[in-house]
């Protein structure tokens, strides 16, 4: 049996992936989606993300999805209050409007671009394994899982973190960035959590102080989604039971002894507890144009997310290939290089943001500098 052939394959279903596939689609150009997961429903796809006119609206612009993005956009959502950790709110911005970075869930806005591409452009299941190798003509083959295998004249690496197609192009690896995130989820908020409720209000919220905090989201479901964070050893997850939920959240509420009880709720009574590192690649992380490959989003410029540009250059990252790809047809060198020589600039300074603002927010005097921050003027830049 010969081996199947795609002239544009796109190994990840996420944002990025999804955003270049559907640009291309606009553009008359077929492109294939290879993705680990079971289906589009396997697993929930994470909690709210605030999109900006400046590169993710772009990139749904792009993709002619502009008027649908419209209509799943959370209402409200843009409202952020900073908390000190006694509960004392103080500040409290974006009430009103969406101050041009409208939020909306990640799982609805995937759901939009899956349901813009034609059948059967994403196969589940395709999870690669042994990476991804060139061929003596130019071309790309990638095995997969199942022992598959595919091979394609342009490989577009949009599988995230820890990327099987990045050693194609790149040694570099992510590195732990010294903040580790506990996520918990508390569903029903209002009635079943209502200190805790209104405390978050309706949309982001943010309490820091001594190198830790809470970071929490209101969802369209009404739940709260939480990202309790600390600056910690990169073993410290490893010395906790997850399974046991009474016991992890013991071993996290140790490290707020003392701060209000409606934010020790937020991991007190949550229904749901996973732990994750925030990891990074080098800023300034770029590669030498090879022949038939490149990256987009965290494949290409993984960050930490306290500048909250991942899911926006993804998509924008996507978009960008897409429309490079259509600008010269026939000629795909040409294309990537002109893809490239905006992603490297852009996605430095990013990560140079990404960087600094989470010195700055897990500082011994993070909340201050934040507190200065937002009264500056700049939170709606």
């Amino acid at each position: 049996m010969s081996t199947p052939h795609h002239p544009i394959a796109i190994i990840g279903g996420g944002l990025g992936g999804l955003t270049a596939a559907r640009v291309l689609h606009v553009n008359g150009i077929e492109s294939a989606v290879f993705d680990l997961e079971s289906g589009p429903e396997a697993r929930t796809q994470g909690g709210m993300l605030d999109i900006h006119e400046e590169n993710g609206q772009e990139a749904i612009r792009a993709a002619g999805l502009h008027d649908e993005f419209r209509e799943i956009i959370h209402e409200g959502g843009q409202a952020m209050r900073l908390v000190g950790p006694d509960g004392t709110v103080r500040v409290a911005t974006g009430d009103e409007g969406d101050g041009g970075r409208p939020e909306v869930d990640r799982g609805d806005l995937r759901g939009l671009l899956l349901n813009s591409l034609p059948d059967g452009t994403v196969q589940w299941r395709r999870k690669a394994t042994g990476g991804a190798r060139a061929l003596d003509d130019g071309r790309h083959e990638v095995t997969f899982a199942d022992g598959s295998a595919i091979t394609t004249d342009l490989l577009v690496g949009a599988d995230g973190a820890w990327s099987r197609i990045r050693p194609l192009l790149s040694d570099a690896e992510p590195a732990y960035t010294g903040i580790s995130f506990v996520e918990t989820d508390l569903h029903e908020a209002d009635t079943r959590h209502p200190r805790s409720a209104a405390l978050v209000g309706g949309g982001f919220f943010i309490c820091l102080a001594d190198r830790r905090g809470f970071l929490a989201h209101r969802e369209t479901d009404g739940s709260l989604h939480v990202y309790t964070a600390l600056r910690a050893d990169e073993d410290w997850i490893d010395t906790i039971d997850f399974t046991d939920h009474g016991a992890a959240k013991a071993a996290v509420l140790a490290h707020f002894d003392g701060w209000d009880e409606g934010l020790r709720g937020l991991v007190a009574h949550a229904e749901t507890i996973t732990a994750r590192r925030i990891h990074a690649l080098p800023v300034g992380h770029r590669w030498k144009r090879t022949p038939g490959v490149t990256l987009l989003g965290d494949a290409a410029h993984l960050m930490s997310p306290f500048a909250g540009e991942g899911a926006n250059l993804a998509m924008y990252d996507g978009a960008e290939l897409a429309l490079a790809l259509a600008a010269h047809p026939g000629d795909t060198e040409a294309a990537l290089t002109q893809y490239e020589e905006g992603l490297f600039p852009r996605s430095e300074a990013s990560a140079v943001e990404s960087a600094e603002s989470l010195d700055t927010m897990f500082s011994p005097d993070g909340l201050e500098q934040m507190i200065g921050f937002f009264g500056s003027g700049r939170a709606e830049a």
